[in-house]
């Protein structure tokens, strides 16, 4: 169900949704009205029931948080909408968990059919993403008018295979190239009823926000390895006696390699957000809605990145205790910071898109609607 206009919201609601609200012609931002303390509620019981039931509600537990944060998610005082039913997210991933338990009998069995297998998977891994972009899509609704995706496999091989691979084959200097790809495979496929997205982000703009991350991961591999030289050349002389290795020494390189082993994952993980909100600012500010309404992402990359860390930290500390309060903190955050500018009267919009209606059809729903969770 839709959420009520403006004049319907309770006052906090209202202030959220004018966040940022520019004059007419201006950009018209996004804003979050949940809260963690209702998302708790829905959190707690997500997590007994999926215990209790061995795994099997946990279909049904993504079904209700997406209801909750697409219902929260609100433009021009209404809310987007989740259709998905927890069958088709079950279906989905049974068919996928019946797949991983015949590959590896069979690469048991017989080790030679099971690396075929697994190649084969390899290049099927596009279909998968394709419908499961579709899907997202579909169970999608904005003003009762749905969203669709129209991509092809040929594209989800290229964006979604042979990018990730060339940035991984050039230790990352290709991974602006990569994230065009993607970005311009899944903007130019979507659509909202019958209108079309397109985005063409600059190459040349991402490299841009490419260099600080990678900037990020020199300096952070260069300070690593200084520690683990200045350690080795501690550790040298002992290491020629056997003998004298103590149990203390030995417990002593088990933490240092731990301690490596953390500065790395911190240092990639924090380039890597630094990366993605650079990458997102400007491939939605470089995306048009039916050819004329723009989009805006103006994310601070270090607010973001600082965020995201934060959370994790916090999640970690309390034991995953806070981890409700972590999510409804980002959806905030993202949600303020993204915006569409809407070119003539917004009524008459959409208006003309409600009257068109979607071209999706409600049959796909029960027919072939699955979420593989790829």
């Amino acid at each position: 169900m839709a959420l009520s206009e403006p004049a319907a919201m309770p006052a906090y609601l209202d202030r959220r949704n004018n966040f940022g609200r520019s004059p007419a012609g201006g950009f018209q931002r996004l804003s979050f009205a949940g809260s963690a303390t209702e998302y708790f509620g829905i959190w707690i019981v997500n997590i007994l029931l999926t215990i209790v039931t061995f795994g099997i509600y946990s279909a049904w537990a993504k079904v209700r948080r997406n209801r909750y944060f697409y219902g929260n998610t609100v433009l021009l005082g209404r809310g987007f909408e989740y259709h998905a039913k927890g069958g088709q997210i079950l279906i989905g991933r049974l068919i996928v968990f019946a797949y991983l338990i015949f590959y590896n009998v069979v690469l048991t069995v017989m080790p030679l059919a099971g690396l075929v297998i697994g190649l084969l998977f390899f290049f099927f891994v596009p279909w998968l993403l394709t419908r499961g972009l579709r899907f997202s899509a579909r169970v999608t609704s904005y003003r009762n008018v749905r969203f669709d995706f129209v991509g092809r496999t040929g594209g989800a091989f290229l964006a979604f295979i042979v990018g990730p691979v060339l940035a991984a084959l050039t230790l990352g200097i290709l991974a602006p190239l990569a994230s065009r790809w993607s970005y311009r495979y899944i903007g130019n496929n979507l659509r909202y009823g019958r209108k079309p997205f397109a985005t063409d982000p600059s190459l040349g703009a991402i490299y841009k926000t490419w260099l600080p991350s990678a900037a990020m991961i020199l300096l952070g591999l260069l300070i690593i390895g200084v520690i683990i030289a200045i350690n080795i050349t501690a550790m040298a002389p002992l290491m020629d006696d056997p003998d004298a290795i103590s149990d203390e020494l030995q417990a002593s390189i088990g933490v240092l390699t731990v301690f490596i082993y953390v500065l790395i994952f911190a240092v990639f993980g924090t380039a890597s957000l630094f990366y993605r909100a650079g990458v997102r600012n400007v491939a939605w500010s470089a995306t048009t809605f039916d050819g004329k309404h723009r989009l805006l992402s103006d994310l601070s990359r270090f607010r973001y990145t600082w965020i995201a860390v934060s959370n994790f930290v916090v999640t970690l500390v309390t034991l995953g205790l806070m981890r409700p309060w972590a999510a409804v903190r980002m959806a905030t955050y993202v949600n303020e910071h993204t915006a569409v500018r809407f070119e003539g009267e917004v009524g008459e919009i959409f208006s003309a898109i409600e009257q068109e209606g979607s071209a999706v059809g409600a049959e796909f729903m029960d027919i072939e609607g699955f979420d593989f969770g790829f």
